[in-house]
């Protein structure tokens, strides 16, 4: 076990940095210059997986939280409820992110062109939804979450080592459990048309233009660049989901958590948030050119 804590150490440090840096870099880009609709996004995203990572992986918080005294009860609510709607945003974003991309890339006689110079609106009043719906769902793991007691410790599940969940009424357990797995259907199912759809796009633009453009030119287009990143984070979100998935489902059905299962599920809770950054930071020219900018005056001065 102690060689997986210190993956999972490593792993969350490196997404808390990673995700840090993306924050800091595109708050600087919203508030000095014109955004693209797609640093909004990046930028959100970027937050929702620091609270992710810093609340699932109960690593760093944990300490900081028992240093305050904070009531244990009060404790296991507040950060599995946080730690909830941090994964529910950070699926509804993800699939905001790739709806915009395929209105970004769609052809001029698509039905989605009419929206395309409506992003901006249509983004804050998505942002305004998704958080809301969000908080207000999840509120209910508050009740039926808490700190891991030895009084009829079948009865309970642990999440971790001092927080569990307590059984549900069957009806409110069915009703929970539908609306979350129908939501997250709907989302992924989302997620699929639209990377689907451009896809179909980048195929015919390759079609229609091989004549008229190099292969070079047309690897090096922008547009095909964040389109191919988006692509590549929702297939790797798609996959890290369903993993993460089948072990919740498990471990509910069975009504057990092993340690080494919580262990395994935190790892690929984490996979996600920790990668995203990775590819945004190699993908995106602009943070590209910071960082050989701010590499060429560190090497002029030392």
């Amino acid at each position: 076990m102690s060689s997986l804590k210190i993956v999972l150490n490593f792993q969350a440090g490196l997404g808390v940095l990673s995700n840090m840096f993306l924050l800091v870099f595109y708050t600087f880009i919203i508030l000095s210059h014109r955004p693209k609709p797609t640093d909004m996004i990046f930028c959100q995203l970027a937050f929702i997986h620091i609270v992710l990572i810093l609340t699932k992986g109960d690593i760093w918080l944990k300490e900081i939280v028992e240093s305050l005294n904070i009531d244990n009860d009060f404790k296991c609510k507040t950060t599995y409820y946080i730690s909830r709607v941090m994964r529910g945003l950070s699926i509804s974003i993800t699939c905001l992110l790739s709806v915009f991309q395929a209105v970004t890339i769609s052809s001029s006689t698509s039905l989605l062109n009419k929206f395309k110079h409506k992003l901006k609106k249509y983004m804050i009043c998505a942002f305004l939804f998704i958080w809301s719906f969000n908080l207000s769902f999840s509120s209910n793991q508050i009740f039926y979450a808490g700190a891991f007691t030895n009084v009829s410790e079948a009865k309970q599940m642990k999440v971790s080592k001092s927080c569990s969940l307590f059984p549900l009424n069957y009806i409110t357990a069915a009703l929970i459990l539908t609306v979350t797995i129908s939501t997250d259907v709907f989302l992924i199912g989302v997620m699929l048309g639209a990377s689907t759809y451009m896809v179909i796009i980048l195929f015919r633009h390759q079609r229609q233009h091989k004549h008229l453009h190099s292969l070079s030119r047309l690897r090096a287009s922008p547009e095909k660049r964040a389109t191919q990143t988006i692509l590549l984070l929702v297939v790797f979100f798609v996959v890290m989901y369903s993993v993460d998935f089948i072990i919740s489902s498990t471990a509910v059905l069975l009504w057990m958590y092993d340690p080494v299962i919580l262990s395994v599920q935190k790892f690929v809770m984490n996979v996600y948030p920790t990668i995203t950054p990775l590819v945004q930071i190699s993908s995106d020219s602009r943070i590209i050119d910071t960082l050989k900018s701010l590499w060429s005056k560190c090497h002029q001065i030392f």
